[in-house]
C-alpha cells in the first residue's frame, strides 16, 4: 500500500464531502498494491500523458486521477463522473477515456482550468 496526497483541487472535491463519505470514496486509492499498479484492472486504468504514466481510478461516483512519485501516489484531480461524462457528450470527444487521455489535449486544458482558477 502507499502513501496518497492530494492536490489542491482534489482536496477541494473531497472536503465537498460529509467526512464518512471521503473515508468512502478514498478507500479504494488507499488500498492499492504494487500488483495492482502492475496489472491494472477495472476499476484502474493506466495511461500515458506527455512521457509520464497516469492512472484513472473509479471510486463511487467519482473519477481518481493520479500518478506514481517516488513511493507515493499522487492524486492530480478527482472529478464526479457526472462533470467527465458531460466534457464527453459537450467536446464529442470519443468515448474510449483511452483515446481520450492520449490523444487529446482538450481534456487535459479542461482539467488544468479545474486548478487555475484557484490559484
Amino acid at each position: 500500500m502507499y502513501q496518497v496526497t492530494f492536490s489542491e483541487q482534489s482536496m477541494c472535491e473531497l472536503n465537498k464531502l460529509p467526512t464518512l463519505a471521503q473515508m468512502a470514496v478514498v478507500d479504494p486509492i488507499s488500498r492499492l498494491t504494487p500488483e495492482d499498479l502492475a496489472n491494472p484492472r477495472e476499476p484502474l486504468g493506466r495511461f500515458s500523458r506527455g512521457g509520464k504514466v497516469f492512472y484513472r481510478l473509479r471510486s463511487g461516483d467519482f473519477r481518481f486521477y493520479f500518478e506514481m512519485t517516488g513511493d507515493k501516489l499522487h492524486t492530480h484531480y478527482i472529478l464526479h463522473k457526472d462533470s467527465l461524462e458531460d466534457f464527453l457528450f459537450r467536446t464529442k470527444l470519443p468515448v474510449s477515456e483511452q483515446q481520450l487521455f492520449e490523444q487529446h489535449s482538450k481534456f487535459w486544458k479542461y482539467l488544468e482550468s479545474l486548478t487555475a482558477g484557484k490559484k
